[in-house]
């Protein structure tokens, strides 16, 4: 029999993984693939960013709050979820920079930080594991972290030396960054709301957008435009992270489809042969395994 595709996404905080690749991992439980979202931190930390839900209350019980949030935001994509317990770092800011807060994920040693994702791993048998680039995708140094983990995992799992006592050992074939915000999608964008007539909110951002090369090539355009409406719920479903009648929602899924029907990555390392540039994260994959 074919082997079941397994796909998991390692994400810093609840609301990550609805922005970063969302549509994707939709599109490929709709054609039968397992994927498991892997959610570092709790989000404790988070500043609340839609002021209908600025409330008291909310942010009293915000850790409770964002889990609920997540659970909701799961049930949406279709997706397992698993918390690895790590305590959210928040996003320093100041000059200079005010110390990270004591036991906080950022500042957990990489192999201790590492061990709970490394048993994930070996639980659920990913083939691809999507992560966050060197950088974290922006400077936040929880997502920094996770890429950390994420590549300590990716290189450790399969090792029967390493993480002993973690479970059986599984090596995935592929680990992808997450390119979500680039130049070229933004530009893509803005033009097609200019020319529908509606006022485009990444003017400034493209504006401001230092001109070099990407430090990361995009490889690999997931075809998902079908999806980005789920993609959206789950985005409102975290409901203390987005406003629903915010910059995320300016530009419609149709006009998504038409100017960027895909969702972007960089193969950052593969262990089986693939063409670039691809239009699927199993690429190589789906061969080797009779999948």
């Amino acid at each position: 029999m074919a082997e079941t595709l397994r796909l998991m996404a390692v994400h810093a905080h609840p609301d990550d993984e609805s922005s970063k690749g969302a549509a994707t991992m939709a599109r490929y439980v709709a054609e039968g693939v397992e994927v498991l979202v892997v959610t570092c931190t709790g989000g404790e930390r988070g500043d609340i960013l839609n002021p209908a839900m600025d409330r008291p209350e909310i942010k009293e019980n915000l850790a409770a709050v964002r889990q609920a949030e997540m659970d909701a935001a799961r049930e949406i994509l279709g997706v397992r979820q698993e918390w690895l317990g790590f305590m959210d770092s928040g996003l320093p800011e100041g000059d200079p920079l005010p110390p990270l807060p004591e036991g906080c994920f950022a500042l957990v040693p990489l192999e201790e930080a590492a061990a709970p994702l490394v048993r994930a791993v070996r639980e659920f048998r990913p083939h691809v594991i999507l992560t966050y680039d060197e950088n974290g995708g922006y400077p936040h140094p929880d997502h920094i972290k996770t890429y950390e983990i994420s590549a300590e995992a990716f290189d450790a799992a399969g090792d029967p030396d390493r993480y002993p006592g973690l479970g059986e050992p599984w090596q995935p074939l592929k680990m992808y960054y997450f390119l979500t915000f680039h130049k070229e999608r933004l530009l893509a964008l803005h033009e097609v709301l200019v020319a529908a007539g509606k006022e485009s909110p990444y003017l400034d951002w493209i504006a401001n957008w230092e001109d070099r090369p990407m430090p990361w090539p995009l490889t690999t355009r997931v075809p998902c435009g079908d999806f980005f409406e789920v993609r959206d719920a789950a985005l409102i479903a975290h409901a203390t992270q987005i406003d629903p009648d915010g910059w995320w929602f300016a530009c419609s899924p149709d006009l998504q489809r038409e100017a960027w029907p895909t969702e972007d990555y960089h193969l950052a390392r593969s262990l089986v042969d693939t063409e670039l540039p691809e239009d699927d994260l199993f690429a190589g994959i789906r061969e080797k395994v009779g999948a």
